[in-house]
């Protein structure tokens, strides 16, 4: 009876593997056939006729390299995503400390207005954010897409959430050992709210990369875009060279692609405790 339950349940256990790397498969082609096309010539593109290049060239990507700033494109989109990035998980943790651990007149207030400015669209603050970078003098400077995404309404409540989890009783035994609340945050509270940052990390970073709105309404000059402005310029562009298309499509996704992969573990770890919050 137990072997006849224990090969049942085996089969199931198949059957959803089987199901989860179909399903694996149908999202990933279209990127998989993204990269084997910018590995084909045009002819062979337009022809259509083969999956796999049977003419395997370079010659999208050098014309991708050699009719682009693609390097300058690379450091502007590392720059404003890494800097973003960092900036939004220090605001985000030490205001989330600061919410979790301490009382003051119009707190829960506050908390409540952070909240709120969650559920206002990006599309219905574009002209008062638009106005204020052309009046404080960061228009066409990639620091206009960093100052708008240094602080955010989701990455406080993130950590807010984690840190109430964390009992006072540590805070209390630190501050009678003489520590100050910078050292209390710096050395107790930030690793121990870690899966939760790396989940915020990974987010931001995303974001922050795949950003197009905010680039297209505080940068003119071409060798000041990131590389989703760049793509769409590129392609209006070389709108007949598909190759190439492809070619400069794939360099934007291997950067994210690799972040993902090397900190995919704690990507999981986070989303799945933030789930249990």
């Amino acid at each position: 009876m137990q072997a006849t339950r224990r090969a049942s349940h085996r089969r199931a256990e198949i059957a959803i593997i089987i199901a989860m790397v179909i399903i694996s498969v149908i999202f990933m082609l279209p990127y998989i056939w993204m990269l084997l096309d910018s590995f084909k010539p045009m002819k062979e593109i337009v022809k259509g006729k083969s999956f796999w290049p049977e003419d395997f060239t370079f010659k999208n990507y050098d014309t991708v390299f050699k009719g682009a700033p693609v390097f300058a494109w690379l450091k502007n989109s590392v720059v404003t995503s890494v800097s973003g990035t960092i900036i939004m998980l220090f605001t985000s943790s030490i205001a989330g400390f600061v919410f979790a651990k301490y009382e003051f007149k119009g707190k829960n207030f506050l908390f409540l207005f952070i909240l709120a400015t969650m559920m206002v669209p990006q599309q219905a603050t574009m002209i008062p954010s638009f106005l204020l970078i052309r009046k404080i003098g960061l228009y066409d400077n990639l620091a206009s897409l960093v100052l708008p995404r240094m602080v955010g309404g989701f990455g406080i409540f993130l950590c807010r959430q984690f840190i109430m989890d964390i009992p006072d009783d540590l805070m209390d035994a630190a501050q009678i050992d003489g520590a100050s609340d910078m050292f209390i945050y710096s050395r107790l509270i930030v690793p121990l709210i870690m899966p939760a940052m790396s989940a915020l990390a990974i987010f931001t970073f995303l974001g922050l990369w795949n950003e197009y709105l905010g680039p297209l309404l505080y940068l003119s000059k071409t060798t000041n875009m990131t590389m989703p402005l760049a793509l769409s310029f590129f392609s209006t562009q070389r709108a007949k060279d598909i190759g190439a298309i492809m070619a400069a499509a794939t360099i934007i996704m291997l950067p994210v692609t690799v972040v993902f992969l090397a900190f995919q573990k704690q990507f999981v770890e986070g989303i799945a405790i933030t789930g249990m919050k």
